[in-house]
């Protein structure tokens, strides 16, 4: 990322200072939805501009650098219709490369916007044309894959509407986009990260939580922990300590307003635009419907919050009364939190709820469990449809864990070093789980297992073979990889043959969440309802938990896969998956 003279910008701010913090129309303080945001803050049609620069921001009355799509953050919605095609020219503004990834969009691999995987990027004071056809609908989003300029406000939200009727009925709808803003630079974060892998955590146990009787953890855990120089905080790599939260570009004080009339039922699009932050999502006092998860639509479920993973998207909808309500996306370590409104008028604000007690990790999350290595849900079919046995191998023998060692790595068959500093003994199917810190608050919380797909897939062949993907890093030194290996180190490409249906098993050797993007390809989550598991771009992969992910290698080309947590993917978290052959048989 190159700097801009602090000078020359700071002399520039108070001329920006009536553009700074400026909004697309969907996004503006007070927003009465997307049906009234249509227009100018809206792109459509089968030709669209975005140009990408420089900008200032404003974040709670504080004038920071930005980088900006059409000038302002979030970007605008660009609104499309299943079935169209569509050319979007984007006019890089920039004194360096940029770049557009369509999250969750199923283009040609060429058009999919990784710079050094599908495409060059787009060079500084260059214009780049996106061409694709639109064969999806839902919620999807858009940022930047370039450097660390995601960060910097680099991305906006996209909408496709079904061709045919949509199945999901709402009377108004609004886009909710969250993210994390710092006025630290992102090449410093990054650099704090290295110099020290807790560095930003400042809710770390203490002495006086053992006298007080407030340490969770047994005995056993802490000699565990203690063994193995971890620290069962460390939950998110950057907190409350360096970051605001925004929701739609707002932080809390500005407090976004998405408006409604009583009795109507409204449709709230989420999206984790953040870079380093999973979210808990709730709105105290209104149960949410979750209909759509990752732009798929799924059988309506009930819960009044879901954990979501950076690059997730979840529809929902809410049937407000008159009065208001607190939007609430509560960080996953409890360090802080995103605030906005939904309200009847403007105005109005609901009481914003404390910070939860702040979550650890626990033996479950070291992949330490009291079953069988390998264990699933009782009754789960882990095998496929016919699949073979390289696809479904039976689970090992039940291990005494309290003979293992954690940093025992001689059993692996991939490539460890200084790089790696625990592989889970255990490893279970954590599916059931809603999520780090919310299995004990009371109501019901999304898991992984409440998704149905609201259509059967429609490729049920079984799996011809398993690809165990172990991810793997050493939190101390903050050194993230993917079977041990960084993309620098330039490992092997995931090979597969076109069409071939495949079982991806990510195994998560670490004590953080990692939020898993496949790019060109949904995954089939295997979850236990057979045909119609649901489809998903992007996975939250627990702590010490495996996760199953049938796949249809159905795009040919060059495909990122990797951490969606931004610092994990610039640190070393991310691959490449070949699909071959290419149009016209070329290997």
């Amino acid at each position: 990322m190159i700097l801009l003279d602090r000078r020359n910008f700071l002399a520039g701010s108070a001329a920006a200072a009536g553009l700074a913090g400026a909004y697309p129309g969907w996004a503006m303080g007070v927003s009465p939805g997307l049906a009234a945001a249509k227009g100018s803050s809206t792109l459509s049609g089968n030709d669209i501009a975005i140009t990408v620069g420089n900008s200032a921001f404003n974040v709670d009355g504080r004038i920071a650098h930005a980088v900006t799509m059409n000038g302002t953050i979030p970007g605008p919605l660009v609104r499309l219709r299943e079935g169209q095609n569509v050319r979007i020219t984007v006019k890089n503004e920039l004194d360096e490369d940029t770049s557009i990834h369509w999250h969750g969009v199923l283009v040609p691999f060429q058009m999919d916007g990784v710079p050094g995987v599908s495409f060059p990027g787009i060079k500084a004071h260059s214009t780049f044309v996106y061409e694709f056809p639109i064969i999806q609908s839902g919620t999807y989003w858009y940022h930047s894959h370039s450097g660390l300029q995601e960060q910097l406000g680099h991305y906006g939200p996209i909408i496709f509407d079904p061709a045919e009727s949509d199945p999901v009925s709402f009377d108004r709808e609004h886009v909710i986009v969250l993210s994390d803003w710092s006025f630290l630079h992102p090449h410093m974060i990054f650099t704090r990260l290295k110099q020290e892998g807790g560095f930003f955590n400042r809710q770390k146990l203490t002495l006086e939580d053992r006298l007080k009787g407030a340490n969770p953890l047994t005995p056993e855990e802490r000699a565990m922990f203690a063994r193995m120089r971890m620290d069962p905080t460390d939950i998110a790599d950057v907190t409350a300590a360096a970051y605001t939260y925004l929701i739609n570009g707002h932080s809390a004080a500005e407090n976004w307003t998405g408006l409604f009339r009583a009795g109507e039922r409204v449709r709230l699009r989420v999206i984790n635009a953040a870079t380093q932050t999973i979210y808990n999502f709730r709105i105290p006092g209104l149960r949410m419907t979750v209909v759509q998860a990752d732009g798929i639509n799924v059988r309506p479920v009930e819960v009044e919050e879901f954990q979501i993973g950076n690059a997730e998207t979840y529809d929902v909808i809410v049937e407000p009364e008159d009065q208001a309500y607190t939007i609430v996306a509560e960080t996953i370590d409890r360090s802080g939190q995103g605030l906005a409104t939904l309200a009847p008028r403007p105005g109005m604000r609901a009481a914003a709820p404390a910070l939860r007690e702040r979550p650890v990790l626990r033996m479950a999350d070291m992949g330490m469990s009291h079953g069988p290595a390998g264990s699933s849900m009782p009754g789960m079919d882990h095998t496929g449809h016919g699949a073979s046995a390289a696809a479904g191998s039976p689970a090992p023998a039940p291990t005494d864990h309290s003979a293992m060692n954690m940093r025992d790595k001689s059993k692996v068959d991939f490539p460890v070093g200084v790089g790696v500093d625990m592989i889970a003994p255990m490893p279970t199917d954590r599916t059931g789980h809603p999520g780090i810190g919310l299995d004990d608050v009371g109501h019901k919380v999304l898991n992984y297992r409440d998704l149905v797909a609201l259509k059967p897939f429609k490729d049920m062949r079984g799996p011809t073979r398993r690809i165990d993907i172990h991810l793997t890093g050493n939190m101390e030194r903050f050194m993230w990889s993917m079977d041990g290996e960084q993309l620098s180190e330039r490992p092997e490409p995931y090979r597969l043959a076109r069409n071939e249906r495949v079982r991806m098993r990510l195994i998560n050797d670490t004590m953080m969440t990692h939020p898993m993007h496949i790019h060109g390809h949904f995954w089939q989550l295997v979850n236990g309802h057979g045909s119609h598991q649901p489809m998903k771009h992007t996975v939250r992969v627990l702590p010490g938990s495996f996760v199953d992910l049938d796949m249809t290698a159905d795009a040919p080309g060059d495909w990122a896969f990797h951490c969606h947590l931004l610092y994990h993917m610039h640190a070393g978290m991310m691959r490449v998956v070949k699909v071959r052959p290419l149009e016209g048989g070329e290997s």
